[in-house]
Protein backbone atom coordinates (compact mmCIF):
# COMPACT_ATOMS: atom_id res chain seq x y z
CA UNK A 1 0.00 0.00 0.00
CA UNK A 2 1.36 3.41 -0.96
CA UNK A 3 1.93 6.03 1.73
CA UNK A 4 -0.72 8.34 0.26
CA UNK A 5 -3.35 5.61 0.67
CA UNK A 6 -2.37 4.89 4.29
CA UNK A 7 -2.71 8.59 5.10
CA UNK A 8 -5.86 9.10 2.98
CA UNK A 9 -4.42 12.46 1.95
CA UNK A 10 -5.67 14.72 -0.82
CA UNK A 11 -3.22 13.27 -3.34
CA UNK A 12 -4.71 9.84 -2.80
CA UNK A 13 -8.24 11.23 -3.07
CA UNK A 14 -7.31 12.79 -6.43
CA UNK A 15 -5.79 9.52 -7.71
CA UNK A 16 -8.83 7.61 -6.41
CA UNK A 17 -11.03 9.96 -8.46
CA UNK A 18 -9.22 9.38 -11.78
CA UNK A 19 -10.98 6.11 -12.80
CA UNK A 20 -14.37 7.78 -12.28
CA UNK A 21 -12.98 10.80 -14.14
CA UNK A 22 -12.15 8.59 -17.14
CA UNK A 23 -15.72 7.36 -17.49
CA UNK A 24 -17.11 10.80 -16.63
CA UNK A 25 -15.01 12.34 -19.39
CA UNK A 26 -16.37 9.80 -21.87
CA UNK A 27 -19.88 10.75 -20.76
CA UNK A 28 -19.06 14.47 -21.16
CA UNK A 29 -17.87 13.85 -24.70
CA UNK A 30 -21.09 12.00 -25.43
CA UNK A 31 -23.24 14.80 -23.97
CA UNK A 32 -21.33 17.47 -25.91
CA UNK A 33 -21.12 15.71 -29.26
CA UNK A 34 -23.84 13.08 -29.70
CA UNK A 35 -26.88 15.29 -30.38
CA UNK A 36 -24.69 17.60 -32.48
CA UNK A 37 -23.44 14.72 -34.65
CA UNK A 38 -26.86 13.14 -35.09
CA UNK A 39 -28.68 16.40 -35.87
CA UNK A 40 -26.11 18.18 -38.06
CA UNK A 41 -24.21 15.37 -39.79
CA UNK A 42 -26.91 12.72 -40.15
CA UNK A 43 -30.06 14.91 -39.98
CA UNK A 44 -31.97 12.71 -37.54
CA UNK A 45 -35.18 14.19 -36.10
CA UNK A 46 -35.81 14.82 -32.39
CA UNK A 47 -37.64 11.53 -31.80
CA UNK A 48 -34.87 9.45 -33.42
CA UNK A 49 -32.24 11.32 -31.40
CA UNK A 50 -34.23 10.49 -28.27
CA UNK A 51 -34.23 6.82 -29.29
CA UNK A 52 -30.45 6.82 -29.70
CA UNK A 53 -30.07 8.42 -26.26
CA UNK A 54 -32.27 5.63 -24.87
CA UNK A 55 -29.50 3.14 -25.62
CA UNK A 56 -27.49 4.46 -22.68
CA UNK A 57 -30.09 3.90 -19.96
CA UNK A 58 -30.85 0.44 -21.37
CA UNK A 59 -27.15 -0.40 -21.02
CA UNK A 60 -27.23 0.99 -17.50
CA UNK A 61 -30.19 -1.15 -16.43
CA UNK A 62 -28.36 -4.37 -17.21
CA UNK A 63 -24.75 -3.25 -17.03
CA UNK A 64 -24.59 -1.61 -13.62
CA UNK A 65 -26.61 -4.24 -11.74
CA UNK A 66 -24.89 -7.25 -13.31
CA UNK A 67 -21.41 -5.77 -13.12
CA UNK A 68 -22.12 -4.60 -9.57
CA UNK A 69 -22.93 -8.15 -8.48
CA UNK A 70 -19.88 -9.57 -10.22
CA UNK A 71 -17.52 -6.93 -8.86
CA UNK A 72 -18.60 -7.82 -5.31
CA UNK A 73 -17.56 -11.44 -5.86
CA UNK A 74 -14.56 -11.66 -8.18
CA UNK A 75 -10.87 -11.21 -7.44
CA UNK A 76 -8.64 -10.72 -10.51
CA UNK A 77 -5.39 -8.82 -11.10
CA UNK A 78 -5.22 -8.24 -7.32
CA UNK A 79 -8.46 -6.31 -7.37
CA UNK A 80 -12.21 -6.59 -7.08
CA UNK A 81 -13.14 -3.46 -9.05
CA UNK A 82 -9.91 -3.15 -11.08
CA UNK A 83 -10.70 -5.58 -13.94
CA UNK A 84 -14.01 -3.89 -14.73
CA UNK A 85 -12.48 -0.40 -14.70
CA UNK A 86 -9.72 -1.44 -17.12
CA UNK A 87 -12.03 -3.32 -19.50
CA UNK A 88 -14.79 -0.68 -19.40
CA UNK A 89 -12.37 2.18 -20.02
CA UNK A 90 -10.71 0.44 -22.97
CA UNK A 91 -14.01 -0.29 -24.72
CA UNK A 92 -15.27 3.24 -24.02
CA UNK A 93 -12.18 4.74 -25.68
CA UNK A 94 -12.72 2.59 -28.79
CA UNK A 95 -16.41 3.54 -29.01
CA UNK A 96 -15.53 7.25 -28.76
CA UNK A 97 -13.38 6.78 -31.85
CA UNK A 98 -16.37 5.18 -33.58
CA UNK A 99 -18.73 8.12 -32.90
CA UNK A 100 -17.60 10.41 -35.73
CA UNK A 101 -17.33 7.43 -38.07
CA UNK A 102 -20.89 6.13 -37.81
CA UNK A 103 -21.51 6.88 -41.49
CA UNK A 104 -18.24 5.18 -42.51
CA UNK A 105 -19.15 2.09 -40.48
CA UNK A 106 -22.61 1.99 -42.05
CA UNK A 107 -21.14 2.21 -45.56
CA UNK A 108 -18.52 -0.44 -44.80
CA UNK A 109 -21.26 -2.81 -43.66
CA UNK A 110 -22.92 -2.35 -47.03
CA UNK A 111 -26.26 -0.82 -46.04
CA UNK A 112 -27.75 2.59 -45.38
CA UNK A 113 -28.57 2.32 -41.69
CA UNK A 114 -27.14 5.28 -39.82
CA UNK A 115 -29.76 5.05 -37.06
CA UNK A 116 -29.06 1.36 -36.47
CA UNK A 117 -25.28 1.83 -36.40
CA UNK A 118 -25.66 4.84 -34.10
CA UNK A 119 -27.75 2.73 -31.72
CA UNK A 120 -25.12 -0.03 -31.63
CA UNK A 121 -22.21 2.38 -31.13
CA UNK A 122 -23.97 4.38 -28.40
CA UNK A 123 -25.21 1.20 -26.71
CA UNK A 124 -21.65 -0.18 -26.69
CA UNK A 125 -20.24 3.11 -25.40
CA UNK A 126 -22.80 3.34 -22.62
CA UNK A 127 -22.42 -0.30 -21.68
CA UNK A 128 -18.66 0.24 -21.40
CA UNK A 129 -19.21 3.35 -19.25
CA UNK A 130 -21.60 1.41 -17.03
CA UNK A 131 -19.18 -1.52 -16.78
CA UNK A 132 -16.61 0.86 -15.30
CA UNK A 133 -18.71 3.47 -13.49
CA UNK A 134 -20.20 1.20 -10.82
CA UNK A 135 -16.80 -0.23 -9.77
CA UNK A 136 -15.17 3.24 -9.73
CA UNK A 137 -17.78 4.50 -7.26
CA UNK A 138 -17.77 1.28 -5.23
CA UNK A 139 -13.96 1.46 -5.04
CA UNK A 140 -14.20 4.75 -3.13
CA UNK A 141 -16.42 3.13 -0.50
CA UNK A 142 -14.11 0.07 -0.37
CA UNK A 143 -10.99 2.03 0.59
CA UNK A 144 -12.45 4.83 2.76
CA UNK A 145 -14.07 4.54 6.21
CA UNK A 146 -17.64 5.79 6.65
CA UNK A 147 -17.86 9.40 7.75
CA UNK A 148 -15.86 12.48 6.78
CA UNK A 149 -13.26 10.50 4.80
CA UNK A 150 -15.89 8.91 2.56
CA UNK A 151 -17.64 12.23 1.99
CA UNK A 152 -14.21 13.60 1.01
CA UNK A 153 -13.74 10.72 -1.40
CA UNK A 154 -16.98 11.39 -3.25
CA UNK A 155 -16.63 15.18 -3.26
CA UNK A 156 -13.06 14.84 -4.59
CA UNK A 157 -14.42 12.44 -7.21
CA UNK A 158 -16.75 15.13 -8.49
CA UNK A 159 -14.15 17.91 -8.22
CA UNK A 160 -11.56 16.06 -10.30
CA UNK A 161 -14.10 14.58 -12.70
CA UNK A 162 -15.91 17.90 -13.03
CA UNK A 163 -12.67 19.76 -13.74
CA UNK A 164 -11.93 17.47 -16.66
CA UNK A 165 -15.56 17.82 -17.73
CA UNK A 166 -14.99 21.58 -17.94
CA UNK A 167 -11.91 20.96 -20.06
CA UNK A 168 -13.98 18.72 -22.33
CA UNK A 169 -16.57 21.39 -23.07
CA UNK A 170 -13.93 24.10 -23.52
CA UNK A 171 -12.11 21.92 -26.03
CA UNK A 172 -15.39 21.39 -27.88
CA UNK A 173 -16.21 25.10 -27.82
CA UNK A 174 -12.78 26.27 -29.02
CA UNK A 175 -11.53 23.47 -31.25
CA UNK A 176 -14.69 21.64 -32.25
CA UNK A 177 -16.31 18.41 -31.17
CA UNK A 178 -14.17 16.22 -33.41
CA UNK A 179 -11.00 17.29 -31.58
CA UNK A 180 -12.80 16.73 -28.30
CA UNK A 181 -13.69 13.16 -29.28
CA UNK A 182 -10.10 12.20 -30.12
CA UNK A 183 -8.63 13.88 -27.01
CA UNK A 184 -11.29 12.13 -24.96
CA UNK A 185 -10.38 8.70 -26.31
CA UNK A 186 -6.75 9.17 -25.21
CA UNK A 187 -7.59 10.47 -21.70
CA UNK A 188 -10.19 7.78 -21.06
CA UNK A 189 -7.68 5.09 -21.94
CA UNK A 190 -4.89 6.54 -19.74
CA UNK A 191 -7.07 7.16 -16.67
CA UNK A 192 -8.58 3.68 -16.91
CA UNK A 193 -5.31 1.78 -17.28
CA UNK A 194 -2.89 3.49 -14.84
CA UNK A 195 -4.58 4.74 -11.60
CA UNK A 196 -6.34 1.45 -10.72
CA UNK A 197 -2.94 -0.23 -10.27
CA UNK A 198 -1.81 2.50 -7.82
CA UNK A 199 -4.69 1.74 -5.43
CA UNK A 200 -4.54 -1.30 -3.14
CA UNK A 201 -7.95 -2.90 -2.79
CA UNK A 202 -8.87 -4.81 0.39
CA UNK A 203 -9.33 -8.53 -0.21
CA UNK A 204 -11.95 -8.85 2.52
CA UNK A 205 -14.70 -6.30 3.01
CA UNK A 206 -16.02 -6.27 6.55
CA UNK A 207 -19.54 -4.99 7.07
CA UNK A 208 -19.70 -1.54 8.65
CA UNK A 209 -21.20 -1.49 12.14
CA UNK A 210 -23.46 1.40 11.08
CA UNK A 211 -24.63 -0.06 7.79
CA UNK A 212 -26.42 -3.38 7.68
CA UNK A 213 -27.14 -4.37 4.10
CA UNK A 214 -30.69 -5.32 3.17
CA UNK A 215 -29.28 -8.55 1.64
CA UNK A 216 -31.32 -8.53 -1.58
CA UNK A 217 -30.03 -11.82 -2.95
CA UNK A 218 -33.02 -12.85 -5.07
CA UNK A 219 -34.61 -11.12 -8.04
CA UNK A 220 -37.81 -10.62 -6.04
CA UNK A 221 -35.95 -8.92 -3.18
CA UNK A 222 -34.06 -6.66 -5.59
CA UNK A 223 -37.35 -5.74 -7.27
CA UNK A 224 -38.88 -4.86 -3.90
CA UNK A 225 -35.85 -2.71 -3.05
CA UNK A 226 -36.58 -0.48 -6.07
CA UNK A 227 -40.35 -0.36 -5.52
CA UNK A 228 -40.55 3.47 -5.92
CA UNK A 229 -39.21 3.06 -9.48
CA UNK A 230 -41.85 0.60 -10.69
CA UNK A 231 -43.85 3.29 -12.49
CA UNK A 232 -40.75 4.33 -14.46
CA UNK A 233 -40.00 0.68 -15.26
CA UNK A 234 -43.50 -0.11 -16.53
CA UNK A 235 -43.58 2.98 -18.72
CA UNK A 236 -40.12 2.32 -20.16
CA UNK A 237 -41.03 -1.25 -21.20
CA UNK A 238 -44.35 -0.10 -22.69
CA UNK A 239 -42.97 2.92 -24.55
CA UNK A 240 -39.90 1.10 -25.88
CA UNK A 241 -42.09 -1.73 -27.19
CA UNK A 242 -44.30 0.72 -29.08
CA UNK A 243 -41.30 2.68 -30.36
CA UNK A 244 -39.57 -0.40 -31.76
CA UNK A 245 -42.87 -1.56 -33.31
CA UNK A 246 -43.27 1.82 -35.02
CA UNK A 247 -46.58 2.57 -33.29
CA UNK A 248 -47.34 6.29 -33.00
CA UNK A 249 -49.64 7.71 -30.30
CA UNK A 250 -51.52 11.01 -30.21
CA UNK A 251 -52.46 10.92 -26.52
CA UNK A 252 -50.53 10.96 -23.24
CA UNK A 253 -52.66 8.40 -21.37
CA UNK A 254 -49.75 6.04 -20.65
CA UNK A 255 -47.63 8.92 -19.35
CA UNK A 256 -50.42 10.08 -17.03
CA UNK A 257 -51.15 6.60 -15.66
CA UNK A 258 -47.50 5.73 -15.04
CA UNK A 259 -46.91 9.18 -13.56
CA UNK A 260 -49.71 8.65 -11.04
CA UNK A 261 -48.34 5.20 -10.16
CA UNK A 262 -44.87 6.68 -9.62
CA UNK A 263 -46.13 9.48 -7.38
CA UNK A 264 -48.11 7.01 -5.25
CA UNK A 265 -45.16 4.62 -4.83
CA UNK A 266 -42.69 7.43 -4.14
CA UNK A 267 -45.05 8.99 -1.57
CA UNK A 268 -45.48 5.60 0.10
CA UNK A 269 -41.71 5.17 0.40
CA UNK A 270 -41.20 8.69 1.75
CA UNK A 271 -43.98 8.41 4.34
CA UNK A 272 -42.48 5.25 5.80
CA UNK A 273 -40.13 6.27 8.61
CA UNK A 274 -37.03 4.53 9.92
CA UNK A 275 -36.96 3.53 13.59
CA UNK A 276 -33.33 4.53 14.01
CA UNK A 277 -32.38 1.09 15.36
CA UNK A 278 -30.36 0.03 12.32
CA UNK A 279 -32.62 -2.92 11.50
CA UNK A 280 -32.84 -4.53 8.06
CA UNK A 281 -36.25 -2.88 7.58
CA UNK A 282 -34.73 0.52 8.38
CA UNK A 283 -32.05 0.12 5.76
CA UNK A 284 -34.39 -1.07 3.02
CA UNK A 285 -36.67 1.88 3.90
CA UNK A 286 -33.75 4.29 3.75
CA UNK A 287 -32.57 2.84 0.45
CA UNK A 288 -36.04 3.19 -1.11
CA UNK A 289 -36.29 6.80 0.00
CA UNK A 290 -32.93 7.68 -1.52
CA UNK A 291 -33.73 6.12 -4.93
CA UNK A 292 -37.20 7.73 -4.90
CA UNK A 293 -35.80 11.21 -4.27
CA UNK A 294 -32.83 10.82 -6.63
CA UNK A 295 -34.96 9.66 -9.58
CA UNK A 296 -36.74 13.00 -10.03
CA UNK A 297 -33.40 14.84 -10.12
CA UNK A 298 -32.42 12.87 -13.20
CA UNK A 299 -35.66 13.61 -15.02
CA UNK A 300 -34.63 17.28 -14.90
CA UNK A 301 -30.93 16.79 -15.60
CA UNK A 302 -31.34 14.38 -18.51
CA UNK A 303 -34.03 16.54 -20.14
CA UNK A 304 -31.54 19.39 -20.32
CA UNK A 305 -28.65 17.22 -21.54
CA UNK A 306 -30.59 15.57 -24.37
CA UNK A 307 -32.42 18.63 -25.71
CA UNK A 308 -30.21 21.59 -24.82
CA UNK A 309 -28.72 21.83 -28.32
CA UNK A 310 -32.23 21.62 -29.81
CA UNK A 311 -33.17 24.54 -27.54
CA UNK A 312 -30.16 26.52 -28.78
CA UNK A 313 -31.19 25.88 -32.39
CA UNK A 314 -34.49 27.65 -31.64
CA UNK A 315 -32.43 30.74 -30.74
CA UNK A 316 -30.51 30.82 -34.02
CA UNK A 317 -31.86 34.31 -34.73
CA UNK A 318 -30.57 35.68 -31.41
CA UNK A 319 -27.31 33.69 -31.19
CA UNK A 320 -26.36 33.19 -34.85
CA UNK A 321 -26.11 29.82 -36.57
CA UNK A 322 -22.29 29.84 -36.45
CA UNK A 323 -22.25 30.30 -32.65
CA UNK A 324 -24.48 27.41 -31.59
CA UNK A 325 -21.67 24.88 -31.14
CA UNK A 326 -19.50 27.28 -29.12
CA UNK A 327 -22.42 28.50 -26.96
CA UNK A 328 -23.29 24.87 -26.23
CA UNK A 329 -19.69 24.13 -25.26
CA UNK A 330 -19.26 27.19 -23.03
CA UNK A 331 -22.64 26.64 -21.34
CA UNK A 332 -21.76 23.05 -20.45
CA UNK A 333 -18.27 24.14 -19.39
CA UNK A 334 -19.76 26.65 -16.94
CA UNK A 335 -22.15 24.01 -15.59
CA UNK A 336 -19.26 21.62 -14.97
CA UNK A 337 -16.94 24.32 -13.62
CA UNK A 338 -19.43 25.08 -10.86
CA UNK A 339 -20.04 21.35 -10.47
CA UNK A 340 -16.30 20.76 -10.04
CA UNK A 341 -15.52 23.63 -7.66
CA UNK A 342 -18.40 23.46 -5.20
CA UNK A 343 -18.18 19.89 -3.80
CA UNK A 344 -14.83 20.43 -2.04
CA UNK A 345 -14.99 24.21 -1.56
CA UNK A 346 -18.60 24.53 -0.33
CA UNK A 347 -20.68 21.34 -0.18
CA UNK A 348 -18.28 19.28 1.93
CA UNK A 349 -17.83 21.90 4.71
CA UNK A 350 -21.53 22.79 4.58
CA UNK A 351 -22.50 19.11 4.84
CA UNK A 352 -20.25 18.79 7.88
CA UNK A 353 -22.10 21.70 9.48
CA UNK A 354 -25.78 21.08 8.63
CA UNK A 355 -25.75 17.52 7.27
CA UNK A 356 -25.51 15.95 3.83
CA UNK A 357 -29.25 15.63 3.22
CA UNK A 358 -30.02 19.27 4.07
CA UNK A 359 -27.09 20.47 1.96
CA UNK A 360 -28.29 18.42 -0.99
CA UNK A 361 -31.90 19.58 -0.63
CA UNK A 362 -30.83 23.24 -0.55
CA UNK A 363 -28.71 22.70 -3.69
CA UNK A 364 -31.70 21.24 -5.54
CA UNK A 365 -33.87 24.22 -4.58
CA UNK A 366 -31.28 26.55 -6.12
CA UNK A 367 -31.19 24.39 -9.25
CA UNK A 368 -34.98 24.57 -9.52
CA UNK A 369 -34.81 28.37 -9.44
CA UNK A 370 -32.17 28.29 -12.19
CA UNK A 371 -34.31 26.09 -14.45
CA UNK A 372 -37.39 28.28 -13.93
CA UNK A 373 -35.38 31.41 -14.74
CA UNK A 374 -34.00 29.74 -17.89
CA UNK A 375 -37.56 29.06 -19.07
CA UNK A 376 -38.53 32.73 -18.78
CA UNK A 377 -35.27 34.61 -19.46
CA UNK A 378 -32.88 32.28 -21.32
CA UNK A 379 -32.85 34.12 -24.65
CA UNK A 380 -29.28 35.46 -24.88
CA UNK A 381 -25.85 33.88 -24.53
CA UNK A 382 -24.98 36.01 -21.49
CA UNK A 383 -28.17 35.04 -19.65
CA UNK A 384 -27.76 31.38 -20.57
CA UNK A 385 -24.20 31.35 -19.20
CA UNK A 386 -25.24 33.05 -15.95
CA UNK A 387 -28.15 30.71 -15.34
CA UNK A 388 -26.05 27.63 -16.14
CA UNK A 389 -23.84 28.68 -13.22
CA UNK A 390 -26.91 28.71 -10.96
CA UNK A 391 -28.02 25.30 -12.25
CA UNK A 392 -24.48 24.05 -11.62
CA UNK A 393 -25.02 24.32 -7.84
CA UNK A 394 -27.52 21.49 -7.98
CA UNK A 395 -25.43 19.54 -10.50
CA UNK A 396 -22.44 19.69 -8.12
CA UNK A 397 -24.52 18.09 -5.40
CA UNK A 398 -26.35 15.52 -7.57
CA UNK A 399 -23.12 13.88 -8.69
CA UNK A 400 -21.44 13.81 -5.27
CA UNK A 401 -23.55 13.89 -2.09
CA UNK A 402 -26.17 11.20 -2.96
CA UNK A 403 -23.37 8.62 -3.20
CA UNK A 404 -22.11 9.51 0.27
CA UNK A 405 -25.69 9.46 1.66
CA UNK A 406 -26.50 6.16 -0.04
CA UNK A 407 -23.25 4.39 0.90
CA UNK A 408 -23.80 4.88 4.62
CA UNK A 409 -26.90 2.67 4.42
CA UNK A 410 -25.20 -0.27 2.68
CA UNK A 411 -22.51 -2.73 3.82
CA UNK A 412 -19.27 -2.73 1.84
CA UNK A 413 -19.54 -6.39 0.83
CA UNK A 414 -22.74 -5.62 -1.12
CA UNK A 415 -21.76 -2.16 -2.31
CA UNK A 416 -21.47 -3.18 -5.97
CA UNK A 417 -24.92 -4.78 -6.04
CA UNK A 418 -26.63 -1.85 -4.37
CA UNK A 419 -24.66 0.70 -6.35
CA UNK A 420 -26.15 -1.00 -9.42
CA UNK A 421 -29.66 -0.88 -7.97
CA UNK A 422 -29.11 2.74 -6.96
CA UNK A 423 -28.12 3.51 -10.55
CA UNK A 424 -31.60 2.44 -11.66
CA UNK A 425 -32.81 5.71 -10.11
CA UNK A 426 -30.70 7.35 -12.84
CA UNK A 427 -31.22 5.18 -15.91
CA UNK A 428 -34.97 4.48 -15.62
CA UNK A 429 -35.77 8.24 -15.50
CA UNK A 430 -33.30 8.76 -18.36
CA UNK A 431 -35.34 6.33 -20.45
CA UNK A 432 -38.51 8.24 -19.58
CA UNK A 433 -36.83 11.34 -20.99
CA UNK A 434 -35.79 9.57 -24.19
CA UNK A 435 -39.13 7.85 -24.78
CA UNK A 436 -41.75 10.13 -23.24
CA UNK A 437 -40.43 13.64 -22.77
CA UNK A 438 -38.91 13.53 -26.26
CA UNK A 439 -42.48 13.06 -27.53
CA UNK A 440 -43.65 16.13 -25.60
CA UNK A 441 -40.71 18.27 -26.75
CA UNK A 442 -41.15 17.27 -30.40
CA UNK A 443 -44.79 18.42 -30.30
CA UNK A 444 -44.24 21.59 -28.25
CA UNK A 445 -44.23 24.92 -30.13
CA UNK A 446 -41.12 26.07 -28.24
CA UNK A 447 -38.25 23.83 -27.04
CA UNK A 448 -37.83 25.97 -23.90
CA UNK A 449 -40.49 23.67 -22.42
CA UNK A 450 -37.54 21.46 -21.42
CA UNK A 451 -36.74 23.91 -18.61
CA UNK A 452 -40.33 23.94 -17.33
CA UNK A 453 -40.23 20.14 -17.16
CA UNK A 454 -36.81 20.23 -15.48
CA UNK A 455 -37.94 22.81 -12.90
CA UNK A 456 -40.97 20.74 -11.88
CA UNK A 457 -38.86 17.56 -11.63
CA UNK A 458 -36.20 19.24 -9.47
CA UNK A 459 -38.81 20.80 -7.20
CA UNK A 460 -40.32 17.34 -6.63
CA UNK A 461 -36.85 15.91 -5.97
CA UNK A 462 -36.06 18.60 -3.39
CA UNK A 463 -39.36 17.91 -1.63
CA UNK A 464 -38.64 14.17 -1.60
CA UNK A 465 -35.09 14.62 -0.25
CA UNK A 466 -36.46 16.69 2.63
CA UNK A 467 -38.09 13.45 3.86
CA UNK A 468 -34.88 11.37 3.79
CA UNK A 469 -33.40 10.64 7.19
CA UNK A 470 -29.76 11.54 7.86
CA UNK A 471 -28.04 8.64 9.64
Amino acid sequence: MLKMQRELNNTFMAVLALPATALGFALSVQIAALTWILSTRYNLDIHDIGLVWAAGPIAGIFGQVIIGIWSDKVWLWNGRRRPFIVIGGTIAALMLLALPNIGVISTALGFDGVLGVALVVVLSLDFAINVGFNPTRSLIADVTPEGEARTRGYTWMQTVSGSFGVAAYLIGANFGNLVLIYVGAVLVLLFSLIPPFLIKEPRDLQEDETAAAPHATSFKEMLMAIQPLWGFLVYDVYAMTLRLAGVERDDYLAEIVCGVITIILVARALLERETGRGTERDHITGFRQVVAAHSFSWIGVQTMFVFFFIFLQSLTGELGADRLESVNGYAMAILNAVGAALPVLLLQPLAKRIGRVRTHTLSLVIMTIGYAAMYFFGTSAAMIFMLMAVIGVGWASIVSLPFAIFSQKIAKEEMGLYMGLFNLSVVLPQLVVSLGISLVVSRAPNPNIIFAIAAVALAMSALAWSRVRED
